[in-house]
């Protein structure tokens, strides 16, 4: 009983001291900072990730020296059998290995989820006042920069050894900002196997497996008419041939408009799906 009047005396001299009561002023009397909009709240967040590369460099890795090797590998590997020269194989080459490269690379952001949530940092982002996709959305804007540096990259490297996009850099532009769009909803699919999955090996292992069917089961390397016509019927309508035929196109100046349309309305639905899983996995996590 004591114990229980020593406490609450304490408490209340802590109360009444001036402190006390210049807090409780400042706090009542002082305006609540606006809470931060979802744009905010989410370029604050892709700012992070960006912070994260510059401390970490290394991170990098994937979208300079992968690029450039898949380039060249490929290139030289299959340029004389396939189209008789490298200078005439690259023209159809690069914008299809463009899009493989940056599809591919796609995955590290499930990777990199996982590892944030293994670390507890979700923990802390679920109790702050922001919009609640905000963190995920803001890992897939900062992943936005690295897929367009892989981008520059390889375009850099394909014109070096002999790549001329008929559409200048208007097709350009347009190409890779199709990619750009793609490569954002696609990464929804990384982000629903970092939350769903335990560890960082095996969001590795399972987007391994998801990812290299999906890429080489396409027309970034050969005309899907040389292919069987089982395996044809599956190539033909694969988000990635329908992806690297516009950017082909776009980059050789066309208007590629039915293979426009399907990526788009490709990644709304990979946004629409995946985006929804995602959330109502974060939620429960």
């Amino acid at each position: 009983m004591s114990t229980a009047t020593t406490t609450k005396d304490i408490g209340d001299i802590a109360l009444d001291s001036p402190k006390a009561e210049h807090l409780a002023e400042l706090l009542v009397g002082t305006e609540r900072p606006p809470r931060p909009s979802a744009l905010s709240a989410s370029l604050t967040f892709g700012w992070r990730a960006m912070l994260k590369i510059k401390h970490v460099p290394e991170q990098l890795f994937d979208v300079t020296a992968f690029p450039i090797m898949m380039v060249l590998m490929y290139t030289y590997l299959f340029g004389g059998a396939l189209a008789g020269s490298v200078s005439a194989y690259i023209q159809f080459l690069l914008p299809g290995i463009l899009v493989m490269s940056v599809v591919m690379i796609t995955m590290y952001t499930g990777v990199a989820v996982n590892t944030d949530i293994d670390k507890g940092v979700f923990d802390r982002f679920r109790t702050l006042p922001i919009w609640r996709p905000a963190p995920m959305v803001g890992y897939l804007l900062g992943d936005l920069v690295r897929y367009f540096l892989a981008s520059v990259v390889m375009l850099t490297v394909g014109m070096i050894i002999g790549y001329r996009p008929d559409g200048g850099p208007v097709g350009i532009l347009l190409g890779v900002a199709l990619l750009m769009v793609f490569s954002f909803s696609f990464s929804w699919v990384w982000t629903m196997f970092g939350l769903l999955l335990r560890t960082e090996k095996s969001v590795m292992g399972v987007s391994m497996m998801v990812i290299f069917p999906l890429t080489f089961l396409s027309n970034v390397f050969v005309d899907p008419k040389t292919m069987p016509g089982w395996l044809q019927a599956f190539v033909n309508n694969s988000p990635v041939t329908h992806l690297a035929t516009a950017v082909r196109e776009l980059m050789a100046g066309e208007w590629p408009s039915a293979d426009i349309a399907w990526s788009l309305g490709w990644s709304a639905a990979l946004v629409v799906v995946f985006g929804s899983v995602t959330m109502r996995l974060y939620n429960r996590k």
